[in-house]
């Protein structure tokens, strides 16, 4: 847990967020609406005894009973249910896409958030699941095959080199960027996410980050809405990230609703300081509602 004592000044209370990034983390689902409803979700989990709960600031979300499996229901067979962590449905909400639109999910594989982003768009328009990693678009295809999503094409590209030219040339409404990152809020499902931490490893990353960021700014038309996310407390992949695309692009931080306990962006990391606007990014961590950790950022294209 050693990594995790560089936030102990910014996550409020230390002692709660160690406490909670050493607890097991709670089995969440979500349920697909292209297939079903909440209510004929709940309907089946009590006709199959599987032990639930509902998850108070989002309808579509439930907490499994200790010891049930997203995957060990025939609910989930049936693609009504998708399991996915709590916090992990955060950027597409903050995204908010629209029938008909063009959306890109830059880094889409395994897919839970581009079959949710399919469910949002009423599975219309048209929806690009992308992901450098062939082994991971397989899963990405077969979940979404289970979920129902007709209007995914799935491409495999780099996303800090993602072409256009597959589709006309013409830029996206919204891009989902959900970068690959060090993990570390990711302790509570996976215990060792940090045993092999370095700075290295995240100053890596985080180069990795700005190309995918830039790019997706640059394929995403003015006035277009793009997402930054990650599974991370690192200000280095996060307000560090953000601030590199607000200097290099014309993009701005835009604020959107979240009714789930967080706390702003930083101003300020060490002997850094960021644009005030970071403050309209958000910050979850495990001890403000029993999730994984996450960032999450909401950014207007320039005109």
């Amino acid at each position: 847990m050693e990594p995790l004592s560089r936030y102990d000044p910014i996550v409020g209370d230390p002692s709660a967020f160690h406490s909670a990034c050493e607890r097991p983390l709670p089995s969440v689902v979500r349920v697909n609406e292209i297939k079903a409803t909440p209510d004929r979700v709940r309907r089946a989990f009590d006709e199959a005894d599987v032990e639930y709960a509902p998850v108070d600031w989002h309808d579509g979300l439930f907490r499994l009973g200790d010891g049930e499996s997203p995957g060990n229901s025939w609910p989930f067979v049936h693609g009504w249910v998708y399991g996915q962590e709590e916090v992990s449905a955060v950027p597409a909400i903050a995204l908010d896409p629209s029938p008909g639109e063009r959306v890109l999910d830059c880094c889409a594989a395994p897919g839970s958030k581009t079959t949710q982003l399919a469910a949002r768009m009423d599975d219309r328009g048209t929806l690009v699941g992308n992901d450098n990693n062939l082994g991971r678009l397989s899963a990405l295809r077969s979940n979404a095959e289970r979920c129902g999503v007709t209007n995914l094409v799935v491409t495999r590209q780099d996303a800090r080199n993602f072409s256009l030219k597959p589709f006309g040339a013409e830029p996206f409404d919204r891009t989902l960027v959900d970068v690959p990152c060090s993990c570390e809020g990711t302790i509570r499902k996976n215990p060792d996410a940090v045993d092999s931490w370095s700075m290295d490893h995240v100053e890596g990353i985080a180069g990795v980050q700005k190309g995918i960021l830039e790019r997706s700014i640059e394929i995403t038309r003015p006035g277009g809405t793009v997402v930054y996310s990650t599974c991370t407390f690192a200000p280095e992949e996060n307000e560090a990230v953000l601030q590199y695309a607000l200097d290099r692009t014309g993009c701005r931080l835009v604020e959107y609703d979240l009714p789930l306990e967080h706390v702003s962006g930083l101003v300020e990391w060490d002997d850094e300081t960021f644009d005030e606007s970071m403050r309209k990014a958000k910050r979850i961590y495990p001890h403000h509602n029993d999730t994984g950790g996450f960032f999450c950022a909401k950014l207007e294209v320039g005109e």
